[in-house]
């Protein structure tokens, strides 16, 4: 496993890291033992947010006393000045630290800057001076305004997702990053479940010596697996590339990858970033359980669908929200009535 240097910030890291989003569905017990576990095995840098319900209240627990091993990148979603101070706070006192590695503001929709009235740049150079926050970064979702983030070089990392099915643009801005001294941090290495061969994924980052992927761990197994690329880091073949060509024609077009951020807006309750993608995960990631009681209730609300637009407009990837519920639903009732086979 190689390391890199996160552009300007100077951290250099196992090219592994560790996504901490998906620990708040675990007991504090077990999410503390797997993620010392997580250090145990190599991996020093670890990614939550303000967001992310008691993510850093775990890993605050996890990580007491040894600040100093690890790297902690954590999010504010604030667009004020104060917004950011009481944020950065609550963080601090969650993580049982005195300062963050990188603070990132989470899914940024415009540049924040120094004296543009919303308060926010300035709140965080202000933390910065006090020692509180050590980098100033963003994360992102939405290509134009990653762009402009980079451009504007106010920021020393950029989060935005990447994985072996980004298309040219999305591989042109991590190749932009590394152009401009950027860190680039890869969420959504899995596109939320869809991509199913880890050994695959982590090869790919084999041609991006600039990019380090957060993996989101949640099971054990899951966490042993990356583990094992430590020592044995997956190298790229001629079946893997086949592979992902094969991956990219399936996945060409408009689908929903799962980020959740569509979420909690629905008037109905639909359950947008699953009952969106059905038809893919019914098919690339097998379960009855995807069938059962609770799924089919969940896929019926689709009936009730208003097209209010709300889904739509929170979408980060511009998708026809709508359309895309109804054309999983129409694919759901097939399979359930044994018109369409699924493995």
């Amino acid at each position: 496993m190689r390391d890199l240097t996160l552009g300007s910030t100077g951290i250099t890291v196992p090219q592994n890291g560790f996504g901490a989003l998906p620990v708040q569905r675990r007991s504090v017990e077990d999410a503390v033992r797997i993620l010392r576990r997580a250090y145990e095995g190599g991996m020093t840098y670890f990614d939550t947010a303000r967001a992310y319900s008691d993510s850093e209240h775990k890993l605050g627990i996890a990580f007491e006393g040894m600040r100093d091993k690890i790297y902690i990148a954590t999010k504010t979603a604030a667009k004020t000045g104060d917004g950011v101070r009481a944020d950065l706070e609550t963080s601090l006192k969650e993580l049982r630290t005195d300062y963050i590695d990188i603070y990132q503001l989470h899914m940024a929709e415009q540049v924040f800057a120094p004296g543009d009235g919303t308060g926010v740049y300035d709140a965080l150079l202000e933390a910065k001076e006090a020692g509180k926050i050590r980098h100033i970064a963003v994360t992102a979702h939405k290509l134009g305004v990653a762009h402009d983030l980079i451009k504007s070089g106010l920021y020393e990392t950029l989060q935005f997702p990447f994985n072996y099915l980004s298309d040219d643009r999305e591989i042109a801005l991590a190749k932009k990053c590394e152009e401009h001294n950027m860190g680039f941090i890869a969420m959504k290495g899995l596109s939320g479940g869809l991509i199913t061969r880890s050994e695959v994924a982590m090869a790919f980052l084999e041609d991006y010596p600039n990019v380090l992927p957060i993996w989101g761990v949640q099971k054990d197994e899951e966490l042993e697996e990356w583990l094992s690329y430590m020592d044995n880091t997956p190298v790229m073949t001629d079946e893997m590339r086949e592979y992902i060509a094969k991956e990219k024609k399936e996945l060409s077009g408009e689908f929903c990858r799962g980020c959740g951020y569509c979420m909690p807006t629905c008037p109905v309750g639909i359950t947008i970033f699953n009952c969106a993608r059905m038809s893919l995960m019914l098919r690339r990631a097998p379960s009855k359980a995807w069938l059962n009681d609770h799924w089919q209730a969940e896929m019926k609300k689709i009936e009730d669908c208003i097209e209010c637009g709300q889904c739509t407009a929170h979408c980060p990837y511009e998708l026809d929200t709508p359309n895309l519920l109804k054309k999983n639903y129409e694919d759901y009732k097939k399979v359930l009535a044994g018109e369409t086979k699924v493995d």
